[in-house]
């Protein structure tokens, strides 16, 4: 049987959604939020139980945390790039905030909000870095006053997608507690945990390591966690078998002209050239924009120039 993995949610909240590995999920968080929202406790408010998503067997296994302070975490990785994945954050997002309150309750016991959101995909292209943090900001001075509002993503294909990478590449781009926690997730059948380099030689990975080495599934949980499986499986087979069929049909850059508005470089190259691809075979802009990350307004200027 292959080894499970952490990306699919399933098993990403078995490990981190129950109350033995609540170190794990701290360390988890710390990695991600700045110095004023580092957790030393937390509270978990949706543990792991296979009843609650039986109906369901593609639900959001998000995990609900709230600190000592009263901040409240919602941490979820998402297999698929599903549409209008930026208003499903901010509405989960307000959830989150919103279900503080109780009856009778002021609004001076609304304590801030932190959506983590950990992708499988691509969803700011325009953004180099895997990790980006949003917040509302004043329009012209770029201050912010409303403060209660925190949303994190984190790319994993922007830490690594080359499934020819090895563990030397992995260590070499290994700076932080959060790349750590991203080379776990994305490729942890590299990491041994009685020999990890020095860069990743850290306590929680290994119990992480150990954890998912021990992971059992019941009959039930496995065929869930096969279902959620097939998600990233499909995904990975698309872009793969796309991006070498452009490229083999030698589409260029060059045929973008006129609509490098904000698009960058690199990934953003790849991601234009498979695109004229599926254009060209007449596939949905959903279809297209879920498997580029281009946005359908970029899409449809790429569509007006062929």
């Amino acid at each position: 049987m292959e080894k499970i993995s952490p990306r699919v949610d399933l098993a990403f909240k078995k490990i981190f959604g129950v109350e033995e590995n609540k170190d794990l999920l701290i360390s988890l968080i710390n990695s991600i939020v700045g110095t004023e929202d580092q957790v030393k406790d937390i509270t978990l408010l949706n543990p792991y139980n296979p009843k609650n998503f039986r109906q369901d067997k593609l639900s959001i296994l998000d995990v609900k945390a709230t600190n000592q302070d009263g901040k409240r975490f919602n941490i979820e990785i998402q297999i698929s790039d599903e549409a209008d994945y930026d208003k499903r954050a901010l509405y989960y997002w307000a959830k989150l905030y919103t279900e503080q309150l109780k009856v009778a309750q002021d609004y001076s016991a609304l304590s801030k909000a932190i959506g983590i959101h950990i992708l499988n995909f691509t969803s700011i292209p325009k953004a180099k870095n895997y990790h980006n943090v949003f917040h509302i900001t004043e329009k012209e001075n770029g201050f912010a006053y409303f403060k209660d509002l925190e949303l994190h993503t984190i790319e994993l294909n922007k830490f690594t997608s080359d499934s020819s990478e090895e563990l030397a590449d992995i260590v070499a781009k290994t700076r932080t507690a959060l790349d750590i926690w991203v080379a776990f997730l994305t490729r942890h059948d590299l990491l041994k945990a009685d020999r990890l380099p020095k860069e990743l030689d850290d306590k929680n990975l290994k119990k992480a390591l150990h954890v998912l080495d021990v992971l059992n599934f019941s009959e039930e949980e496995r065929e869930l966690y096969e279902d959620h499986l097939k998600w990233l499986r499909i995904e990975a087979n698309t872009l793969k078998k796309t991006a070498e069929k452009a490229l083999a049909e030698g589409i260029s850059i060059g045929e973008s002209r006129g609509i490098e508005k904000g698009i960058e470089e690199g990934e953003n190259r790849k991601a234009i050239e498979i695109a004229l691809n599926l254009l060209h075979q007449n596939l949905p802009l959903d279809v297209i924009s879920s498997a580029t990350g281009l946005s359908h307004a970029e899409l449809a200027e790429l569509k007006a120039k062929l």
